[in-house]
């Protein structure tokens, strides 16, 4: 089997002291709570790909996305390995909603202090700090 690194982008959308957050289902780490986002697709920024995910997730429209941070991710039992790459984006209103329903099951705002377990491994490493800025 041939081993090869993906890249992923993931973006960081807050309002207030909550996050909106996904429990991912039928994707690799189903059942755990991250943040949107999906594959970067060829000829794509991680801007543009921020924004179509998190569309194409919940229907959210976000403006001044920027850089936040990059994670080495490695699922060992998966056999995948992923740089993905943190972005954050400006809450531009509107309520979310599961627009993906094949890769989520539930969407939602959570406190920073109140995050929902188990968090997917890339979400885990940002907020531990295991992270290149």
């Amino acid at each position: 089997m041939e081993k090869y690194v993906s890249v992923g982008v993931a973006v960081i959308i807050t309002k207030g002291k909550e996050v909106l957050l996904l429990k991912r289902r039928n994707v690799h780490g189903a059942g755990t709570w991250s943040t949107p986002g999906g594959h970067l697709d060829y000829g794509e920024t991680p801007e543009q790909c921020a924004i179509r995910e998190l569309k194409e997730e919940t229907n959210l429209d976000i403006s001044e996305v920027k850089f936040k941070a990059l994670t080495n991710d490695v699922f060992e039992q998966e056999g995948k390995h992923y740089i993905s790459i943190w972005m954050e984006g400006r809450y531009a209103g509107g309520e979310p909603i599961v627009n993906a329903k094949y890769e989520s099951s539930e969407v939602g705002w959570f406190a920073w202090t109140d995050l929902p377990q188990p968090l997917f491994l890339p979400f885990q490493h940002l907020l531990e700090g295991n992270s290149y800025h």
